[in-house]
């Protein structure tokens, strides 16, 4: 157990360095040779210990019947934090969407499904969020006089503009998703994603609020909002709690939903007629 411990804090803490110095070398920044080589035979350590562990784990997870893939999958959730493995895959996700939304294409609406768009509230502010964020990079750039950190920051704060344009991109390409069905998918770019079918829905009604807080938040009686723009317009009732995950990967549970959509009643008419179709008659007897 001491050395998966150790095998965490290394995907937690060395990893991270690693990429800050990789950072630092593509922006041309000088270093040390003795800090480049210190650092270099850290990180090799560290791999060769993350190796060490994997390797047991997956050989033990082999011995219990696992497959390669699933003894792989298995030893990596033990090594690495989940709030990272969360983390990069939000990252990785936002920028696959950026592509999907250059090449104008949606990801995951089957076709006769109802696609829910909800980023009206945000636009605006996403695209003031990314108008800063250029403006906070010329500036710096002309403000600062030493090429070291001038460097240093263009490449943190170009970044930083690609990751905004690509959580915007994000809830354009992944919006709520009204199956043919009668099931309800809700979501928030690539990090919030709700399966709801069709017999967990109890009613469904356009219902517009303003919750304060966090734009995700579960409410002690059981009520998840889910706002864009700090509002929500459709309620969901469903028949029983449904349980759901937070970004960073809490769990929780919620037999309400109130999400945001620009068009709440073209959503509630999709949902609506699905439950209320009625049954097919039978046969009488003559």
């Amino acid at each position: 157990m001491s050395g998966v411990r150790g095998a965490r804090l290394v995907a937690a803490g060395v990893v991270p360095a690693e990429l800050a110095l990789g950072i630092c070398l593509l922006a041309g920044v000088r270093i040390p040779a003795a800090v480049l080589i210190g650092a270099e035979g850290a990180v090799l350590a560290a791999l060769v210990l993350e190796a060490v562990v994997l390797g047991r784990l997956w050989r033990a997870g082999r011995r219990a019947g696992a497959g390669r893939r699933e003894a792989m999958g298995a030893a990596l959730r033990t090594v690495v934090p989940e709030g990272v493995r969360r983390l990069v895959g939000h990252e990785m996700r936002a920028l696959h969407s950026l592509g999907l939304w250059v090449l104008r294409r949606r990801h995951a609406v089957p076709e006769g499904a109802l696609a829910a768009p909800y980023t009206g509230p945000q636009t605006a502010m996403m695209y003031g969020l990314l108008f800063v964020s250029v403006v906070e990079t010329v500036m710096f750039a002309l403000l600062i006089p030493w090429p070291v950190v001038h460097r240093i920051l263009l490449v943190v704060d170009g970044y930083g503009v690609l990751l905004v344009l690509a959580l915007h991109a994000s809830c354009v390409v992944r919006p709520h998703v009204v199956g043919a069905d009668g099931s309800l998918r809700i979501r928030y770019g690539a990090l919030f994603d709700l399966r709801v079918p069709a017999a967990a829905i109890a009613s469904v009604r356009v219902e517009r609020r303003y919750p304060g807080g966090k734009s995700m938040r579960l409410h002690p009686d059981g009520v998840l909002d889910l706002a864009v723009g700090s509002q929500t317009t459709v309620t969901v009732e469903l028949t029983a709690p449904a349980g759901f995950a937070r970004p960073l990967g809490g769990r929780g549970q919620a037999h309400t939903v109130r999400f945001h959509a620009d068009d709440p009643r073209s959503v509630v008419a999709a949902l609506t007629p699905v439950r209320t179709a009625p049954s097919p008659s039978r046969d009488l007897p003559a």
